[in-house]
């Protein structure tokens, strides 16, 4: 990556574009660097060193989004199971969360050099997320690291980066399926996942589930927020269009266990958790052999979403 704050011959400090600046991140292959440069960039857009040109346009790069040669990347049905009970199993969890957060770091930069010609606040919103979701893969990464492994150790899937590909063209669609969708599904699955990591004894790492979890309820308010904005700009029903667009955008069906208090904190309106109420079904009744009722038996691998 280029210097993030180049300095000319008379000592004055050049100011870049944070939306330049966070394409670069998100080329970026190495994750350590990418989780670095991705926390530090908020701090420059406050402090004057970095600033956000809401009209700039980029040609878009070959390549995106920069990722390191492993983990392999394979069909989420090929993804093992194992036990919570085992010290091998957690790390294959904490390994399916922290590829969860490596995608969301690169899901908030591409949202920010992407999108042209939103306020001001857009873009300060996604270079938050995306700083606070490298801090999250960063917990995740030293944890993997204190139980003997690193990201890179396991296969993974890439469903998340899939649903931002397809949404290249639209930041209402994105906002809509990314942030209100797959990342929502994370508020629903952190409680159980906690649960069970805690269970199994293991307190350190159900603490960054704590974490996760308070700051991907921001996460989710925020695209909440900038759906609805967008929505209103257009004079469009924000409840009709949702589901136009997940039906466009072949989003994943919606199904329970849901947090319901955590939704509600992230901003979905009371219409939402009502239509949500009649797809909930507690997880003894989910059908044998479905996703849900596989992490219910102490799956390792967590839905999409965070």
């Amino acid at each position: 990556m280029r210097a993030a704050v180049p300095v000319t011959t008379d000592s004055t400090i050049r100011i870049r574009c944070a939306r330049s600046e966070a394409l670069d991140i998100l080329r970026e292959t190495d994750p350590a660097a990418k989780a670095r440069a991705a926390r530090a960039l908020p701090g420059r857009v406050a402090d004057g060193t970095a600033h956000c040109d809401m009209q700039r346009r980029f040609e878009e790069p070959t390549g995106l989004p920069g990722r390191p040669a492993r983990p392999e990347l394979v069909e989420p049905r090929r993804l093992g199971r194992r036990s919570m009970q085992s010290e091998e199993g957690r790390a294959v969890l904490l390994h399916a969360l922290a590829h969860i957060e490596f995608n969301a770091i690169n899901l908030a930069l591409d949202a920010v050099w992407r999108f042209a010609g939103m306020p001001a606040a857009f873009y300060v919103d996604w270079l938050q997320v995306a700083s606070e979701e490298a801090h999250h893969f960063s917990l995740l990464s030293a944890r993997l690291a204190e139980l003997g492994h690193a990201y890179g150790d396991y296969p993974a899937h890439d469903g998340l980066w899939e649903m931002c590909d397809r949404t290249r063209g639209d930041v209402l669609a994105r906002m809509a399926l990314v942030p209100r969708t797959l990342e929502a599904r994370g508020l629903d699955a952190s409680p159980p996942i906690r649960a069970r990591l805690q269970q199994a004894g293991d307190h350190a790492s159900a603490a960054i589930l704590d974490v996760i979890l308070r700051d991907e309820i921001g996460h989710v308010l925020i695209g909440n927020r900038w759906f609805r904005y967008l929505c209103e700009l257009a004079q469009l029903d924000a409840h009709r269009t949702y589901l136009r667009l997940a039906d466009e955008y072949r989003a994943p069906k919606l199904r329970g266990p849901f947090n319901f208090d955590a939704r509600r904190a992230a901003g979905f309106d009371e219409a939402e958790l009502a239509a949500l109420a009649g797809l909930d079904v507690p997880p003894a009744m989910q059908p044998a052999g479905s996703a849900e009722s596989a992490e219910s038996a102490e799956s390792t691998e967590p839905p999409a979403g965070n």
